[in-house]
């Protein structure tokens, strides 16, 4: 399930690498820093249209179904950016892929938290984060490998591998059933339990299939009562604003850390400071993107959404504040300075994969209520995007040489930003870890302020019975002991 989200870490890097291409850096080839700009945020504009309908393409095709629409606009992008030899073709292949990435970065940890227990939603849609990281990885790789090619292929290679993995993906797709929660929601009630039941490995009429299915029913019938819900429903209550706005919070906010900063441009940037092997360095960060992500995904779950995005906005701060100092404190480009940034970006990137990178997308998966699941989770992926593209299209800008030449001292606008970033957390964001969906929606109509969140209870004993250790079989030992104390009797 996670590898569908290859193709979107694939998809946001690819861009930069081929920028410094042997045929990029002289001749037909060459970008200005506004080709680059466009090159690189278009990509996200595209996206964020594609997250803001991949509500009403949730709603309508399913989950499953809609991630199989927005995999084949994926394709048509990704073929047009290989067959196409300038910039205005490539610039629009970035575009139509974006509609298809945004739409499957919405459906995704949707489809993920939808499915998953209770005990292991924080981990499954970690998951979602770990294929991301796993993308960049790829993209960097082949970036690194087709450098020194001297035709066409030294772009046409990193760009065109991305289609393999979108037909692998699409294949996979199909294997999967849909959500429960959405076929129960449509009224297709035995398709609805049949799902959850092949979710959970058990038989349909099993004690642990019947109190899931109940509690799903029952919430999705004092919905109806209210109504189906529409996008202005985000907004008209107190309470559906608080938690509609916190998702479109925590998109912004992982994008402002500055972390795209490092995936999009770290090639060209650790050129311009002078760093001697810049493929070699992206590529040893992209590898620890990688593996800091795996403690994420269990520190998601021992720690809590909260305490998780707290510290790891203090945590990436800190880094980005000794970044700067030291653009200040020591000579651009000298061994000292060199070293000091890319130890420091490796904090801090590790710090992004162990925190909020997976924190943010279970957060947002976790937010809202099935009526308005679609429509809210688009806002607040639409809001992720939104700054994906202001960060790619102000960067080059901002660090060019030929520009306003900010060069390492960018740094400081990432601490800013960033810590802003703790400071909501600590106000803004509720403790989601633990609770269904539905006792989420108990805890949020309950008022509670959302920094007190950690100790609420819901208020009946009544919990669906999951076998965890069957769903994830990897994640069996780790999460024994923790699945163990949710385990109650109907």
């Amino acid at each position: 399930m996670p590898n569908w989200l290859y193709t979107f870490g694939y998809r946001s890097a690819d861009g930069v690498g081929c920028a410094l291409q042997a045929k990029y850096q002289g001749g037909i080839y060459c970008i200005s820093s506004l080709d680059r700009a466009l090159i690189t945020s278009l990509l996200s504009l595209g996206t964020l249209v594609g997250a803001l309908s991949g509500g009403v393409v949730a709603d309508d095709c399913g989950r499953r179904g809609g991630i199989l629409f927005s995999l084949l606009l994926f394709l048509a992008g990704a073929s047009m950016q290989v067959f196409f030899t300038n910039i205005v073709g490539l610039i629009v292949g970035r575009v139509v892929a974006g509609l298809g990435v945004g739409s499957v970065s919405m459906l995704v940890p949707m489809y993920q938290a939808e499915a998953a227990p209770p005990q292991l939603r924080g981990a499954i849609v970690s998951c979602y984060q770990l294929s991301i990281t796993l993308g960049i990885f790829g993209s960097q790789v082949i970036s690194s490998a087709t450098r020194s090619i001297e035709s066409t292929a030294s772009w046409r290679i990193p760009i065109g591998a991305q289609i393999l993995w979108g037909l692998l993906l699409m294949g996979g797709t199909f294997t999967l059933p849909e959500s429960p929660r959405h076929l129960i929601n449509q009224g297709k009630l035995t398709q609805g339990r049949r799902s959850l039941a092949t979710m959970r490995g058990r038989p349909e009429n099993s004690e642990i299939v019947t109190a899931e299915y109940k509690e799903i029913f029952a919430s999705i019938e004092a919905e109806r009562v209210i109504d189906q819900g529409s996008l202005l429903d985000c907004f008209r209550s107190k309470i559906m604003l608080k938690r509609t706005l916190c998702g479109v919070f925590a998109g912004a906010f992982q994008q402002l850390t500055g972390v795209n900063f490092i995936w999009y441009y770290s090639t060209q940037f650790f050129t311009q400071v002078g760093i001697s092997e810049p493929y070699l360095a992206s590529v040893a960060l992209s590898i620890v993107n990688v593996c800091m992500t795996a403690p994420g995904i269990m520190l998601v779950e021992r720690l809590g959404r909260r305490k998780l995005l707290l510290s790891g906005a203090l945590w990436m701060s800190t880094c980005q504040l000794i970044i700067g100092a030291v653009s200040i404190g020591v000579d651009e480009g000298s061994s000292a300075a060199n070293s000091i940034l890319l130890a420091f970006t490796t904090f801090f990137v590790a710090g992004f994969a162990s925190t909020w990178g997976c924190g943010t997308w279970v957060l947002i998966s976790e937010l809202y209520p099935l009526r308005l699941r679609g429509k809210a989770m688009s806002l607040a992926t639409a809001s992720h995007w939104l700054w994906s593209w202001a960060v790619a299209f102000s960067v080059p800008y901002l660090t060019d040489p030929n520009e306003l030449a900010m060069g390492s001292r960018i740094a400081f606008v990432w601490f800013v930003t960033t810590f802003m970033g703790a400071i909501w957390t600590f106000f803004c964001v509720p403790e989601t870890s633990g609770w269904s969906l539905e006792e989420l929606d108990e805890m949020f109509a309950s008022g509670t302020p959302y920094r007190l969140t950690p100790h609420w209870k819901p208020s009946t004993d009544s919990r669906a019975l999951v076998d965890a250790s069957f769903v994830v079989p990897h994640f069996e030992n780790y999460f024994l002991e923790q699945t163990n104390s949710f385990y109650t009797t109907v």
